[in-house]
């Protein structure tokens, strides 16, 4: 599964790994998390992450 970066603080959502303190089970991919999560470092959405290469 793909990596995605926060533009802004740098926080890597890994899929692998999941947001479990936000309810993201690990194996979540990133177009699977809903469209109201946010950063857990800085709070911005998910409009300002990036696929990593």
């Amino acid at each position: 599964m793909k990596k995605y970066v926060c533009e802004v603080c740098g926080y890597v959502y890994d899929p692998a790994l999941g947001d479990p303190d936000s309810g993201i089970e690990p194996g979540t991919a990133f177009d699977d998390i809903p469209d109201d999560w946010v950063c857990p470092l800085c709070g911005v959405g998910k409009d300002d992450f990036v696929l990593v290469d």
